[in-house]
């Protein structure tokens, strides 16, 4: 075993547990064994980050906040910690008295997807070729088509994948039957009630205003940049022979997962808590020096927070519907290519997100919940889906939470950056030719075409996107994994392999 080398500011607990002492006694715990790499700018951030209990004191203290002291109680991180920017991806953050938007961040309600489907490896891999044509064409050469009413788009800012579905006959090429019931059944947050969808009026207008009629739509079915993709695994191995049977996961059957958010409707939503925090900011007080910025849940910022949370509520209702779309499109290429199929949502976990209960608010920015056993539900007996994707190329997993409350019930979202990306994008040619070599990459521009031999501007451009989510700017995955089932987090159910990515 390779051990990483240690930050000096951290204190190992266990052979799973670091701890990060800090000036304002706020417990924080790093769920990670000794081969895990951990950045010191991430810890840098995270220190940081937890300035923020100076800032409730000096806020509650500036306009006379007569409840309960605000606070940070507590910080759970978990193994894919690294740098985010202003607070490092992979944090947890609980609260009293106190909502963070920045503890979620422009991505609202970014997530996972992940569908069974009927078909076996075997049957595809002779048809990857074609399926690699008819994805580019299906996802980035205008074959997407998603026509979706006014009441339709209305309907999903309203009340997420439900209310979406509960609006007829929709005409998706290749929509289930169990949709509809897996939309409430099989999804953490199957969608956020809210009243409504004046901000984003625009989008909702631009489906065809008062004749109803449906219009194709330019912005949902986006998979989105950065490390966000659609991909084609099937399942490897399993290690969890009952769960794995119970949730379809036989070797060799063909998953897809997609992995997007809200795109430009969560960047509205942060800036709305943004402007609305800076013009409502105590005068006199100064800004705070990690520049984030606090709401506190008295009646003085209660209409602030009430435009913030309505289109926060869009922006994470439009999200599960972007990775429904994002996983239909798949099942459409893979009709298309390898004939009938049937496709089950196994489950859909949400990545940037904030839960209230009462006074209490839990934060997870780059994490996944990982709840345990329920009274009810698909999952009782099991406890939650936890899914890690691995980097390009690499395995992901999907494990079976346990409620953990020393993590708030939280996991990593993913392996976690090993390297920024300004670094992993100055690799060599070489050696991004010999990844892919091995691994089909779909994305806009067919690098294989002879035409871009001439445009030397593109292809580098291209090449640099492409190596900023190359293997080796994430860590390893199997230590992430070991961490988490040591720990007691989550439990390995089955571990996927990749047959190719569809990267935007």
């Amino acid at each position: 075993m390779n051990h990483a080398r240690q930050d000096h500011r951290l204190e190992r607990v266990d052979d799973r547990r670091l701890r990060l002492p800090n000036p304002y006694d706020i417990p924080v715990e790093i769920c990670a064994g000794p081969d895990v790499p951990l950045e010191p700018a991430a810890v840098d951030e995270a220190l940081a980050v937890l300035e923020t209990a100076r800032t409730l004191e000096r806020l509650a203290e500036a306009v006379r906040h007569d409840g309960p002291v605000p606070r940070v109680t507590r910080v759970a991180l978990t193994p894919d910690f690294h740098k985010g920017a202003g607070i490092p991806i992979g944090t947890v953050i609980e609260t009293e008295g106190a909502l963070l938007p920045q503890a979620v961040g422009n991505d609202v309600n970014c997530g996972m997807r992940l569908e069974v489907t009927s078909l076996d490896a075997a049957a595809v891999r002779p048809r990857l070729d074609a399926l690699e044509r008819r994805l580019r064409h299906l996802f980035f050469e205008g074959g997407r088509r998603i026509a979706l009413t006014p009441v339709q788009r209305e309907a999903l800012l309203h009340d997420g994948l439900p209310g979406l579905l509960l609006t007829g006959d929709t005409g998706w090429a290749g929509i289930s039957s169990t949709d509809a019931d897996d939309s409430v059944d099989r999804m953490h947050l199957p969608g956020l009630p809210v009243r409504t969808a004046e901000a984003f009026a625009d989008w909702v207008g631009s489906a065809g205003g008062a004749s109803g009629g449906a219009t194709s739509d330019g912005v949902i079915g986006g998979i989105g940049g950065g490390n966000h993709f659609v991909e084609l695994q099937y399942v490897e191995r399993v290690h969890d022979a009952a769960a794995a049977h119970a949730w379809g996961l036989k070797p060799g059957t063909v998953v897809t997962m997609a992995h997007s958010g809200s795109l430009a409707l969560g960047h509205q939503a942060n800036g709305t808590a943004l402007d609305r925090l800076r013009s409502g900011w105590p005068t006199g007080l100064p800004r705070p020096r990690n520049g984030i910025l606090p709401f506190l849940l008295d009646e003085r910022s209660a209409d602030d927070r009430r435009r913030y949370l309505e289109s926060f509520g869009n922006a994470a209702n439009f999200a599960t519907g972007n990775r429904f779309f994002l996983s239909l499109t798949m099942r459409a290429g893979l009709a298309a290519e390898c004939g009938h199929l049937d496709a089950r949502l196994l489950y859909d976990a949400p990545h940037n997100l904030f839960w209230q209960d009462g006074n209490r608010v839990v934060h997870r920015k780059g994490a996944t919940p990982a709840g345990g056993h329920t009274e009810s539900g698909p999952y009782a007996i099991w406890g939650e889906p936890v899914i890690v994707p691995g980097s390009m190329g690499a395995s992901s997993f999907v494990l079976r939470g346990h409620g953990n409350p020393r993590t708030l019930s939280s996991a990593c979202h993913g392996a976690g950056r090993r390297i920024p990306r300004g670094t992993s994008a100055q690799a060599s040619d070489a050696d991004l030719d010999a990844f892919l070599r091995e691994f089909r990459v779909v994305t806009p521009l067919d690098h294989r075409d002879p035409l871009l031999a001439g445009r030397p501007d593109v292809m580098t451009a291209w090449r640099r996107d492409l190596k900023q989510e190359a293997p080796w700017a994430y860590k390893d995955i199997t230590p992430v994994i070991t961490s988490l089932h040591a720990a007691d987090v989550a439990t390995p159910v089955a571990e996927l392999r990749p047959l190719l990515t569809v990267k935007g």
